[in-house]
This record gives structure tokens, sequence and C-alpha cells, in this order.
């Protein structure tokens, strides 16, 4: 008797648009309150058009309670027309830095960088804050419970570099690992298929970035810029 085929539910995993961490003044603004800027607005709004061209539609949406998720996930969902409210999931948040005043000079740009290459090692501090492993430990639990419940088959996730990277890095690997190197531009979108099984996990694509799919410009990563932002603020200073 033939064994019948899985039958896998689908995650669409998108980064949070484009946002600016200094002001005009080069003042670093408070990560739990940066709003979109311009770019991360026609981000997410090619992301809705993307999904809206596509026809998908979702069961759930959910965002990690940070305004930069929550509204681009509202883009997202008025461009395709659909009235979901989105469910906010703490545990979700971001990778959170510590003080940057109680970093010294020499170790900066590993705090800034070092979460983010290779693969790394779970104790490896994230701006001398949250651990990449204590990250894990609450966003994969959470993982879990999404994928208990069963009442859902397509489910739209909002969230964060980190943490988008935490979650690939547990599809492609099926353990406590995580892989640094994965890119995730500002409003990319990630499709992943899960089925019954812990391990059943299928990779579709990584960091589609609707408004450039080919990314002809892109060299350096998210946390490299913004190291480099950093310094600029600090030579104001």
């Amino acid at each position: 008797m033939q064994e019948q085929a899985s039958t896998r539910r689908r995650v669409y995993l998108m980064r949070h648009g484009s946002v600016t961490y200094f002001d005009a003044a080069g003042r670093p603004v408070l990560p739990e309150e940066v709003p979109l800027n311009e770019l991360g607005r026609s981000q997410a709004d090619a992301a809705g058009s993307a999904f809206a061209a596509a026809g998908v539609r979702f069961d759930r949406v959910i965002v990690s309670g940070l305004p930069r998720t929550v509204e681009t996930a509202a883009r997202v969902l008025a461009v395709t027309g659909q009235q979901i409210e989105p469910e906010v999931w703490p545990e979700l948040h971001e990778i959170r830095g510590g003080r940057l005043s109680t970093i010294p000079k020499e170790e900066l740009k590993r705090a800034f960088t070092g979460a983010f290459e290779g693969l790394v090692d779970p104790e490896q501090r994230f701006l001398g804050g949250e651990s990449v492993g204590e990250m894990m430990d609450r966003v994969h639990p959470a993982l879990e419970r999404l994928r208990a419940d069963e009442s859902w088959d397509t489910v739209l996730l909002v969230l964060h570099g980190g943490v988008n990277c935490a979650i690939l890095s547990l599809a492609l690997t099926g353990q406590r690992l995580f892989l640094g190197g994965l890119a995730q531009e500002a409003g990319c979108i990630n499709a992943l298929d899960v089925g019954a099984h812990e391990r059943d996990w299928v990779v579709r694509f990584v960091n589609h970035v609707p408004p450039a799919p080919l990314q002809p410009d892109s060299r350096t990563t998210t946390m490299e810029q913004l190291f480099a932002q950093y310094r600029r603020t600090a030579e104001k200073s």
C-alpha cells in the first residue's frame, strides 16, 4: 500500500520594513519605539502587492508587538484586503542589546556583528545584552506552540532579522544552532513549510525582497550598516 504524501502547512516569515535607528542629529532612537521610515512603508506595501498578486490568504498573522512589526503587518493586510487582527507574541521580540556605553571601544565591532557571523556560539551576546542561546530558548518554544495548533494552514509572521535567523536555522538544521550568515533584508519574505513531525521543515525560499529581488546593490549586512551609522554618530559627539 502506497504511503500518502505529507501534507504541509505554509509559514510566510517576514522581516519588518526599513527603520531609522538614528535621528537627524545622530542620536539613537529607542529600538522599542522606532517606526517604519518612508522606504520601510514602501517595502511593506510591495510585500503586500506580492502576496495579493499570488492570491495568498492568511489564516493568522503574528507580530512581535514592536511598532515596526505591527506597522509592516498592517500595511501588508491593507494591500491584500484582509481583515485579520494580528496576534502579539512578545517572545518573538528581537534579540535584546545591552548598553553601548559599557562596551570597550575595541570590542564594539564584534558586539555589533558577532551574533551574525557564521555558526554562532550560543553564548555570543548581542551588544552586550541577550545571548543568541537565550533568544533561541524563547523563540523555539513559541514555534512549537504555533505548530501544535492545527487550526491554521497559512500563517504570516512579521518579525525581526535575528529572530528570523533563529527560525530559519532551526528549519535548516533541526537543531539548536544559529546560522548568523542568513541575510534578512528589510521587508524580505521567507517561505517555510512545516509537516506533522518535529524535523519536517522545507525551506522554499529565503530573503526574497519584492522591490528588488536580485538585490544588486546589497553587499553589507544590516549590522555592518548599523555599526557604520553608530561610528558616524560617535564621531559627531
